[in-house]
């Protein structure tokens, strides 16, 4: 897949996950080729618990900000541009603000908690640049410390993800915890893996595939086993290499027969950082062969952090390029538009006025490129609601975006889409409410601010006749006057509905707004 840039940007990719952090520093050329700077690794074993994992402890947190901290002084050095990604540990602990108010303190790093369904495409895209799949149906399988993620991925496209709660980590803690294993405890994780992924297999078996993928440290663990079993000498890439099915089985069969970490440690080719977990994450790989009748595994090793900076680099070029939402992200909007039948010309129109007034306001506001494809994808899908029922549509907006599945935006992203949303119209934010208070304080002035101007653009189509063709935007001393242009008819209706919007934006930057006509 070529991707192509004039950017010559380093990006520093932190997969910040349950079990290690990693981080690539790389720069990708104009041909789509990554080209590695450096490569970085700790196991830092963030998340802990056997069920869900509902709090980072003080020591994970306190050996995860350590580790943050000397990523971020080799990214600095390498004068790269920091991205980092939270996966499952992050994702489901209660006290994950806590966390990321303590690294964005120490390390001034902003890290995107991801969703599994985000988490899946970006690992598709590292998987999709490392092996020539782009033109095969693939699935890409992805087993992590907390989550597995499966994948079938088509063109560049990946058309089925699933994050499933199956770890390594998370299934150690509940069925090997003092690193022994017996029959019993191994029949009874198999039984939990098979009851969690067989409605998953029925999906992925109706999409189909043609080849299969494994990327990340269990099966790369594998595969150095399974050559070190062979008497054979582990490459230093295993990228590519071909693991068939009766050889993945015997070095999982030689895991399982270990009998204890402390005996799998003595196995040819075991990382012995891995031993306490290689278990449960063979057992994972063991079900996913079974269930899907895997006959061949393809090696990758791009995964998440590589998909990362191919993201990054694609983003920043469809934002230079086009100045509105990169193209993936345009299509998750879509998406939604269409599937609860938003009233497109009023939606477009809202976001075209929304956006005239936010370029006109930045010296005002301050925000950039970021925070205008957020406006974008807000004005567009302000009135999802109304699929619910018209009646607190604003609401039902919020609702419906939260808890939807967006492609190309993190959870805190869609959470913020999701407020602008619900503050469109009626009341204006307020502490008291649970979705603005659990923002941060510069996210809460980030929502007032595209608010404010979804909530004036709203006015400007009371109608949703388009009246009013273009706004412009003055900041005087004292005031901030808006001229409307309506050639076509006189924008009374659409000036009372301004007028009835516009108090948030004159709360939030404390000057009072004027509403003008052009003379045509």
């Amino acid at each position: 897949m070529e991707l192509a840039t004039d950017s010559p940007d380093v990006i520093a990719a932190i997969d910040v996950g349950t079990n290690s952090f990693h981080m690539v520093i790389a720069s990708v050329s104009t041909r789509g080729a990554l080209r590695i700077i450096s490569r970085n690794k700790e196991m830092v074993r963030l998340g802990t618990a056997a069920g869900d994992m509902k709090r980072l402890t003080g020591d994970a947190m306190s050996r995860g900000i350590a580790t943050l901290k000397r990523f971020t002084a080799e990214a600095q050095q390498a004068n790269a541009h920091i991205r980092a990604v939270a996966t499952s540990a992050v994702r489901e602990a209660m006290n994950k603000a806590d966390f990321l108010e303590q690294v964005l303190e120490a390390t001034g790093i902003e890290i995107e908690v991801v969703s599994g369904i985000e988490e899946g495409r970006l690992i598709y895209i590292g998987a999709l640049h490392a092996l020539p799949i782009l033109a095969k149906r693939t699935l890409v399988i992805d087993i992590g410390g907390g989550s597995t993620e499966t994948v079938i991925g088509y063109q560049g496209e990946a058309a089925y993800i699933h994050s499933a709660k199956l770890g390594h980590i998370r299934l150690t803690k509940r069925f090997f915890s003092n690193g022994d294993s017996d029959h019993s405890s191994i029949e009874q994780c198999r039984l939990a893996i098979k009851g969690d992924w067989t409605p998953v297999f029925q999906s992925l078996i109706a999409y189909g595939f043609e080849e299969a993928v494994g990327c990340s440290g269990t099966i790369l663990s594998i595969s150095e086993m399974t050559l070190a079993r062979q008497g054979k000498r582990v490459p230093d890439s295993l990228n590519g290499y071909r693991l068939k099915r009766d050889e993945l089985m015997e070095t999982i069969q030689s895991i399982i027969d270990a009998g204890s970490s402390v005996k799998r440690t003595d196995l040819p080719g075991m990382d012995p950082k891995r031993a306490d977990v290689i278990l449960a994450g063979a057992l994972i790989l063991e079900q996913a062969v079974i269930g899907l009748n895997i006959q061949e595994i393809s090696i990758s090793n791009y995964a998440l952090r590589e998909g990362i900076v191919f993201d990054t680099i694609q983003k920043q070029r469809d934002i230079d390029e086009y100045h509105h939402l990169s193209h993936l992200r345009y299509q998750s909007v879509d998406h939604l538009c269409d599937l609860y039948r938003v009233r497109r010309r009023h939606a477009e129109h809202v976001k075209n006025l929304s956006l005239r007034l936010f370029d006109d306001m930045g010296v005002l506001h301050g925000y950039s490129d970021k925070e205008r494809e957020l406006l974008e994808a807000a004005a567009l899908l302000h009135d999802v609601g109304y699929h619910i029922g018209a009646d607190q549509h604003h609401k039902h907006s919020e609702y419906i975006i939260r808890n939807s599945t967006m492609p190309g935006f993190t959870n805190d992203e869609t959470e913020l889409i999701a407020n602008v949303a619900r503050y469109h119209r009626k009341s204006h934010p307020k502490k008291k409410h649970d979705n603005f208070a659990k923002l941060s304080a510069d996210e809460q002035r980030l929502v007032r601010v595209l608010a404010s101007i979804v909530r004036i653009a709203e006015g400007l189509d009371r109608r949703q006749q388009q009246v009013v063709h273009t706004v412009q935007v003055e900041d005087n001393p004292t005031t901030i006057d808006m001229y409307l242009s309506a050639p076509t008819a006189v924008p009374d209706i659409e000036l009372w509905g301004a007028e009835r919007r516009k108090a948030l934006l004159e709360e939030t930057f404390e000057k009072p707004v004027r509403l003008l006509v052009h003379a045509h």
